[in-house]
């Protein structure tokens, strides 16, 4: 392993469960939760995402700390700041980078998910949050997983990734 696929493949920060929401329909709005099921290959319980193991979209992450970012760049004080459920993600989950769990499984509460991609802003958000958002959202959006092993995740429960398998 080289020094950089050892600093890739090291991953020592854990997360915590900051916020957790589902969307029953699309379009509709968001329900803030104390804990959701996460069941495999369906995303989570009371969330319109379309089950199935293709639907690389089943829970949608984002990391808190860029709710701020977010709101600085729109000019947003702390009265009007973006917050999880704006931007219509599932789980916001601060203290560690998400983009390290690129290609990686993790752990939050029961459940294991795995990162199927980048989160990226939809039109829709522009018409919603204001003019800039599309913009101000790009790389700060959070990822894409799926469910692998289902389970309950709880506001502040760990996010941890899960170690690398390799083949001799």
């Amino acid at each position: 392993m080289s020094p950089l696929q050892a600093l890739i493949a090291a991953v020592p920060q854990r997360g915590q469960v900051r916020w957790i929401g589902v969307r029953p329909q699309s379009r509709g709005e968001m329900l803030a939760l104390d804990a959701v099921e996460a069941r495999r290959e369906a995303g989570l319980t009371g969330d319109h995402a379309r089950p199935g193991p293709r639907n690389a979209r089943q829970v949608t992450l984002i990391q808190w700390e860029h709710l701020a970012v977010i709101s600085a760049l729109l000019g947003r004080d702390a009265e009007r700041a973006i917050q999880p459920e704006d931007l219509r993600r599932n789980i916001a989950i601060s203290g560690i980078n998400l983009f390290s769990l690129k290609g990686r499984r993790f752990r939050i509460g029961k459940a294991i998910l795995e990162t199927t991609g980048w989160c990226q802003p939809c039109a829709r958000l522009e018409d919603r949050l204001g003019a800039g958002t599309f913009q101000a959202v790009r790389g700060h959006g959070g990822i894409t997983a799926r469910v692998l092993h289902g389970g309950i995740i709880r506001l502040s429960d760990s996010l941890e990734v899960e170690p690398l398998e390799h083949s001799e």
